[in-house]
């Protein structure tokens, strides 16, 4: 059963398509066309942002700055709790919206909805329980008094993997904060972005204290905002090449930032792993999002031992999912986000098969139009293989074998990245004894996906710096400041 073009116009006529700054809606001479993946067609054209437009978005965030602070945790927690609210409520909506732009399946939209939303939700509950601390110095006669405050305007920088959670994920803990925000959603994916920008107002956020612009020049637009010594603050989801770059440019007004880059997940599979459990991890660690995450797994590194029966299991699974438009219910997997997505899932398809790889199942594209590809395994693969250093961001597998723990452990951690790391084994000692030799900000045991509104989301090495989520999720806005009191 496919979603109504009835439907899909309805939910596409409900999107403010202009420039959310200070409150209202502004249109700008040139658009942005916004393409569905799974069709090439347009679905709508956007505002396009110029760098004058992105002062005026952190000028409104900057004038609503002392207000928003100076509002009690208490409202500020319970409007974000109205959005969570709101946005349940509207959860087809949103997922049918993320679908139609990104071209992930609707039960995977529907499960970012609920993901998405649960931030919302997690830090409106924070947002009373920011606390500080009061203590007589070592010496005496003097008490020492810690306190927290919102670090101050906040520019956010968010993906297109996943237009509405990598939203949430940072507007939640800063408006929870005290924060106020002007946010630049990717250009392949800004509609959810500014629907959840009217959702926003219709919660009761303040004029100004979150600001939407959408642009075609996010570098000439980003620049300028990045260099205002009114901006107190970076966060930003995507590539490590861009976040290089980003951080380079904010420490000319040395900028608290928060990034959250690439990845190259090991996913390490043990001789003694449960392989019922480890092929359902492999599919949620590679398939979700279409492979099309920071997350997602990169390097199959399986012990010789059980490796043969691991890859057909696997290649089993993926080469039974059904490609397609991702409004279609029975469809679990969707396109690609562009012709240069798949172009580089074939380049490294190539490299690999071309140092000796060889297909499972998939490998090819699918469709004269669309940007799809198949699920693919590959077995094989030799480790200087192009897709063991980057990362793949497509639905490919690509396995390689290793024969004890050292060599495993090693292989895992022979990347720059550090994000995530995957470990399926029976023996609690070994799981515990690898996952602190991982070295990656978070590791999944038995499991494949670490991803919870309740944990510290985050990386290490290139994979970036800060944590979102958790009870350190509000940490990253909140500056202390220290009171000496004579007595």
């Amino acid at each position: 059963m496919s979603v109504s073009t009835e439907r899909i116009s309805q939910v596409l006529a409900g999107v403010n398509t202009g420039l959310f700054i200070g409150g209202s809606w502004r249109s700008t001479p040139n658009t942005v066309a916004v393409e569905d993946p799974s069709t090439g067609e347009v679905l709508a054209e956007v505002a396009d942002a110029t760098p004058a437009d992105g002062l005026d978005a952190l000028a409104a965030a900057t004038e609503a700055g002392p207000a928003w602070a100076a509002t009690d945790p208490r409202v500020r927690g319970e409007i974000l709790r109205k959005a969570f609210d709101l946005m349940t409520a509207r959860a087809e909506d949103f997922a049918l919206l993320m679908t139609l732009e990104m071209g992930k399946p609707l039960a995977e939209a529907r499960g970012e909805v609920a993901y998405g939303a649960e931030f919302l939700r997690w830090f409106s509950e924070e947002a009373v329980r920011i606390t500080g601390t009061y203590s007589v110095a070592p010496a005496g006669g003097t008490r020492l008094l810690t306190m927290r405050q919102p670090v101050g305007p906040c520019y956010a920088v968010t993906p297109w993997n996943f237009p509405l959670a990598m939203g949430t994920r940072k507007i939640g803990p800063a408006l929870a904060a005290g924060c106020t925000m002007l946010v630049k959603p990717a250009n392949q994916t800004p509609l959810t972005m500014l629907a959840f920008a009217s959702l926003l107002a219709e919660a009761g956020v303040p004029d100004g204290v979150v600001n939407v612009i959408t642009t075609s020049q996010s570098a000439a637009v980003s620049e300028p905002i990045i260099r205002d010594p009114r901006l107190r603050k970076l966060t930003f989801t995507g590539s490590t090449g861009v976040g290089r770059a980003l951080i380079e440019q904010s420490a000319q007004q040395v900028l608290r930032v928060s990034m959250e880059l690439g990845g190259n997940a090991p996913f390490v599979v043990f001789g003694d792993a449960d392989l019922d459990r480890a092929v359902n991890g492999a599919m949620l660690a590679k398939m979700r999002n279409i492979g099309e995450a920071c997350t997602a797994a990169n390097r199959f590194i399986v012990h010789e031992s059980v490796a043969k029966e691991f890859g057909a299991r696997l290649a089993e699974r993926m080469g039974a999912m059904k490609i397609g438009r991702g409004i279609d219910d029975d469809v679990t997997v969707g396109p690609l986000i562009d012709a240069k997505a798949v172009a580089k899932v074939q380049e490294l398809v190539a490299d690999a098969t071309d140092r000796g790889a060889k297909v499972l199942t998939g490998g090819n594209t699918v469709g004269d139009r669309g940007y799809f590809y198949q699920p693919t395994v590959l077995v094989d693969v030799d480790t200087q293989a192009q897709m063991f250093r980057e990362e793949i961001f497509g639905p490919v597998a690509p396995i390689t074998t290793f024969s004890s723990d050292d060599e495993g452990v090693t292989l895992a951690n022979d990347t720059e990245y550090g994000l995530v790391a995957y470990l399926f084994t029976e023996n609690l000692t070994r799981a515990l004894t690898v996952a602190e030799r991982l070295e990656t900000g978070m590791v999944g045991v038995n499991q494949g996906i670490v991803s919870n509104p309740a944990a510290p989301f985050g990386g290490i090495k290139a994979s970036g710096v800060g944590r979102e989520g958790g009870a350190e999720g509000i940490n990253e806005y909140l500056e202390t400041k220290y009171v000496g009191i004579a007595l």
